[in-house]
């Protein structure tokens, strides 16, 4: 099959590129390095010509509620009609689980948006909800850290590999559109201050750590909100695997 993938220089597009590639399918880098410009519009049309499928896996690194709703807003409006005039007939979309809690955090509601979309758009979807990625408690640590000191809150998590995330959306994306949503998680839970302690240990850094609800994360993010349903599908990479393999 011919797939494009959206964010395909970043983490997880590249994880997905490399599974499609080994599995003997076409990929379709959207990206502006390539050319092409999801926000604009500008070369999308040629760069979805003959696609039969799009995984939007695009990302942004502000932290800005009304930004981050602006560009997951206009990057899936643009792709959602320049796929319906290519005919694609499968836009898989890559969100979080548990968005739909009512959680409190700017990235959150541009996903939202996102999933809105997706879901009132004519093009066939499948929208793979993932947990938070191995890397995320040391991630979340390096956003608060100051003199050799981070708050951090204490989330109950279920850590996913990107490498999983990666092979999962390509199955996904060369499968039958299901018109709902699959999630997708690590193996075990974890909790966000262990994982970032243990990440930093692996790393070979000393960070102290001070567990708080009072920083980037506030209560709305307690409890099970994070957490699959019973109908998950796991991935097979573990966290203490990752740490074992070096915690990048």
């Amino acid at each position: 099959m011919r797939v494009a993938v959206v964010g395909a220089t970043g983490r997880i597009g590249r994880e997905t590129a490399a599974a499609l590639e080994g599995a003997g399918h076409e990929v379709v880098p959207i990206s502006r390095s390539a050319g092409v410009d999801v926000q604009s519009g500008e070369g999308l049309d040629a760069a979805l010509a003959g696609v039969a499928a799009v995984i939007d896996a695009s990302n942004t690194p502000t932290q800005n509620e009304a930004e981050i709703v602006e560009f997951f807003g206009t990057g899936t409006r643009n792709l959602l009609a320049a796929g319906q005039r290519a005919g694609v007939g499968h836009h898989v979309l890559l969100s979080i689980v548990g968005i739909d809690k009512g959680q409190k955090v700017p990235h959150y509601e541009g996903k939202r948006t996102q999933e809105r979309f997706v879901r009132e758009g004519s093009v066939p979807f499948t929208i793979v909800r993932a947990t938070q990625f191995h890397d995320f408690a040391a991630m979340v640590a390096g956003w608060a850290e100051q003199d050799g000191a981070a708050t951090i809150a204490p989330l109950l998590v279920q850590p996913i590999a990107p490498g999983d995330v990666g092979e999962i959306l390509a199955e996904v994306a060369t499968g039958a559109p299901v018109n709902d949503v699959v999630e997708i998680a690590g193996p075990d839970t974890q909790d966000l201050v262990d994982m970032a302690r243990r990440t930093y240990a692996a790393r070979g850094q000393e960070i102290r750590l001070v567990p708080t609800w009072r920083g980037n994360f506030d209560t709305s993010m307690a409890g099970e909100v994070l957490l699959p349903g019973p109908d998950a599908r796991l991935g097979r990479t573990t966290f203490d695997a990752w740490l074992a393999a070096g915690a990048h």
